[in-house]
Order: C-alpha cells, then structure tokens, then sequence
C-alpha cells in the first residue's frame, strides 16, 4: 500500500454535469472508506433520482478494491468510463454515481462513453476547484509527557523533526499529542534521551492514514 494517496475530502459531495441531445449527466462524487459506505452512496442517489433511467456507480478504495456497474446503459458504456476517470486523477476511497435522464435521443455507445467521461471528470474539477481533494498520508500519533520547564524545548525538537503539534494537556507535567509521518518520528527519541538524561517516555500510536 502507497504512503499516501488523494482522495476527496470526508463529509463533501460535489458534483459535475455534462448534456448532450437533451440528456442530463450528473456524476456525484464522495468519500467512501468501504464498499458498504459506497452501496449507501449508489442507494442515496437512487433515492434522490428515482425519476432518472440510470444512476450509474463507480468506487476506488484504497486497498485496492474497485467496482463499477453500467445500471442498465450498454455494456462498458458508463461505469468503466466513470471508474477509468478515477483512476486517471489518482483517487482513492472514493465513489462517482451518475444520474442520467434520457433526452429522448440515442447517443450510442461512443456517445455514452464521451457523456460518463465528461461529467465524472466535471465533478474532478469541481472538487479541485473547492479544494476537496486532499492527500492523505500514513501517519503516527506520538505522545510525549514533559515538565513544564522542557515544554518549549521539545515543541521546537517536535517540530524540527518534521512533525506537528495536534494537542496538549495540562495537568502536573504537559502531555504533547504530535503526529508525524509514518517512520520520520524515530527521529525524535535520541534527542528527548539525551534532553531528559534517558528517562524519556514516547508512546507511539499505529499508523493510520489521515491529511498531514
């Protein structure tokens, strides 16, 4: 699995339309973490469209995982050309459903294929243009306890050492909450050994993807 990888922010759903001869192309992208939360998606929009001939899904998880249905268009007309739009920006955990109303007029397959095309990758933009497309990196959190003299000191270690200060508690000593790159924070333990004379105490979470 990559060390990090683009998707579409969690919570945001942004859209994208293309028409040709009076048919309407709706594709409607979201952040998806499982094929269960991408079925809620498909579902969604069915309900949403229930007027419309075809609500067509594609989704892109990241550990690989990728599916896609023409809903009843012809074969390879829709959803390969929506999940290939996907795959193309480099999205994961994401799914695209396209809601076509039929104008009345036949496009054929080229036709299809051009119109899928076209508004999955409208709904890209769309999310580039919100800045709803966002990297999300393997990272660890990283909990160091010091006294309240040491604070500053180790704020400036944290952040020389490439991470960043998530949060802090304030009791009898200072809980700094860091998160850091998956692998870059090693590089903090000699210099908090050395600062507290080898009586450092680092808790180290598991890595887990999460914006950076």
């Amino acid at each position: 699995m990559a060390d990090s990888y683009f998707t579409v922010r969690s919570g945001a759903e942004v859209s994208g339309e293309f028409e040709d001869r009076k048919s309407r192309f709706i594709a409607q992208l979201v952040h998806v973490e499982s094929v269960d939360e991408a079925q809620a998606h498909q579902a969604a929009m069915r309900a949403r469209h229930y007027d419309a001939r075809h609500n067509v899904p594609a989704f892109i998880l990241v550990d690989g995982t990728e599916r896609a249905s023409d809903d009843g268009e012809p074969q390879r007309t829709s959803g390969m050309p929506t999940l290939e739009v996907l795959r193309g920006a480099g999205l994961k955990d994401v799914c695209c459903v396209t809601t076509r109303y039929f104008g009345g007029t036949l496009l054929g397959p080229g036709g299809l294929v051009r119109a899928y095309t076209a508004a999955a990758q409208a709904a890209v933009e769309a999310a580039r243009a919100a800045g709803d497309i966002v990297e999300m990196t393997s990272v660890v959190n990283v909990d160091v306890p010091v006294a309240y003299p040491l604070y500053e000191q180790v704020v400036r270690m944290i952040a020389d050492t490439g991470g960043k200060i998530a949060g802090t508690d304030y009791t009898d000593q200072v809980l700094i909450h860091a998160i850091y790159r998956e692998g870059e924070h090693k590089a903090l333990r000699p210099l908090l050994t050395e600062l507290m004379a080898g009586k450092e105490v680092v808790e180290v979470g598991k890595a887990h993807f999460d914006e950076f």
